[in-house]
């Protein structure tokens, strides 16, 4: 797939070197002549110079016969204009813009038909106020995604001592769950991968992902650690985008203190939020967590723009007592060396776009993608079609299906049902399957799984 990427920031390199490594034809363009040089020295990738919005620069990038045009810059409008472009001169088939200005997505008709035509518009901003809302959700959970209109959900949880399913084999699940139904996808133990099997002994510590229908998370993770207590009182770091979104989405709900160090935004705060506490100041600053009584925190999550204070704050508010502490990390090379020591989770906001925008770049009919372990692996929703004759999955029990190293099907959602996978399972056309792939280099091949083939008498 030829594939036009406009902006070289920290969302266009990710999607970049995402993109590349799959045979796909990359071309990047920015105006930034030393982040391009890096991007060449790195990937086998065409780069272009230029504003991103010029109708010359976008003919010199090879619009006029690409499959797709990605606007990632740090401007709405350059990459909205970049996609009327795109469309005018060089009927490009599919294209997508970031927009993150609150002020154009709460108008939905701009995007709509006889509109600006992007096929797509993605707001990071809103992808990780969502992700954040459903950690929060699962207090006992480092990562949770959706399938399936929300029908079904991944969650990544650390096995703790002491839970009841530790030290046991995964055969004897059903048992201590009687009535619910799951499927433990992958484990990681000591940062490796261990394919789960019946006799696969869960031990403290082991990162397990599994899947089961939404109404039944919280119960499997009651069993792999200790009961987590609801969350009551969070505070948040950070009066931007992210900020007040989380604030708003909260308040109603739990309470909610948010801490902005301008006075003027710490104004404007406080007069959109009605529950929320407004707090003006410094989220690092160790008096001000004291008097807020830091150590009755629930959840304390800096999402400023500055990843050096997001993680100082952070790793103060644990060591003063906050049960659990969340930061936003811009720089993916940060996420491992923090992540798992006094900060419980960082959220890379690159990898909730690019699992957002994955989805569209996949062949077959994958209608979703996540990005898990810091894009080590993946988890995917793919929809099958066809027949026995002419598909390589319907109408095939679960273990007659020659999957990829490493990969698994997790559960499969048939209409409004959702059936945990066996091995006995037959799939039917128009079932949407996840499917959890510990390797991601093996997701081209379960691609190829699900596009149909010819039809063979």
């Amino acid at each position: 797939m030829k594939i036009i990427i406009l902006g070289a920031g920290q969302v266009g390199t990710t999607l970049a070197e995402n993109l590349a490594s799959e045979q796909n034809d990359i071309t990047v363009v920015d105006q930034s002549v030393s982040s391009l040089e890096d991007l060449q020295e790195r990937l086998d990738i065409r780069t272009v110079e230029g504003n991103a919005a010029h109708p010359d620069v976008l003919r010199r990038a090879g619009t006029d016969d690409a499959d797709m045009l990605i606007a990632v810059t740090d401007s709405d409008e350059t990459n909205m204009l970049a996609c009327q472009i795109a469309y005018t001169l060089f009927q490009t088939p599919t294209k997508i813009a970031r927009v993150r200005a609150a002020e154009y997505l709460k108008e939905p008709r701009l995007f709509g038909p006889g509109a600006l035509p992007v096929d797509m518009h993605i707001s990071p901003e809103q992808l990780v106020t969502d992700y954040i809302r459903r950690l929060i959700e699962y207090p006992g959970a480092l990562q949770v995604v959706d399938f399936a209109d929300g029908k079904v959900r991944l969650v990544g949880v650390k096995a703790h001592f002491g839970g009841p399913l530790v030290s046991r084999q995964l055969k004897e699940l059903p048992g201590h769950l009687p009535g619910v139904d799951a499927r433990v996808a992958a484990i990681y133990r000591r940062g490796r991968p261990i394919i789960p099997e019946g006799d696969t002994v869960i031990e403290s510590d082991d990162e397990v992902f599994f899947v089961a229908a939404r109404d039944h998370i919280p119960k499997i993770i009651a069993e792999l650690r200790r009961q987590d207590k609801p969350v009551k009182r969070i505070m948040l770091a950070g009066g931007g985008n992210i900020g007040l979104r989380l604030a708003r989405g909260l308040e109603d709900k739990i309470q909610v203190k948010l801490i902005e160090r301008s006075r003027d935004r710490a104004r404007h705060l406080s007069g959109q939020l009605n529950h929320a506490i407004v707090l003006c100041g410094d989220a690092a600053n160790e008096a001000l967590l004291r008097e807020e009584n830091i150590e009755d925190i629930d959840v304390f999550c800096a999402v400023t723009n500055d990843d050096e204070a997001n993680i100082l704050s952070a790793m103060l508010a644990k060591r003063l007592g906050a049960r659990k502490a969340l930061c936003l990390i811009n720089r993916v090379s940060y996420v491992d060396l923090v992540e798992g020591s006094s900060i419980d989770i960082a959220i890379s906001p690159q990898q909730s776009t690019v699992s957002a925008l994955l989805a569209h770049v996949r062949r077959g009919d994958v209608v979703k993608v996540h990005a898990l372990r810091r894009g080590a692996a993946e988890a995917i929703e793919a929809v099958a079609h066809g027949d026995r004759h002419n598909s390589k999955v319907v109408g095939r029990r679960l273990d007659e299906i020659k999957l990829p190293p490493g990969t698994t099907i997790g559960a499969i959602v048939r209409g409004d049902e959702v059936i945990i996978a066996h091995h006995d399972t037959v799939i039917e056309a128009e079932d949407h399957v996840i499917l959890f792939i510990v390797d991601k280099k093996h997701a081209r091949e379960v691609e190829k799984l699900f596009q149909l083939g010819l039809r063979f008498l």
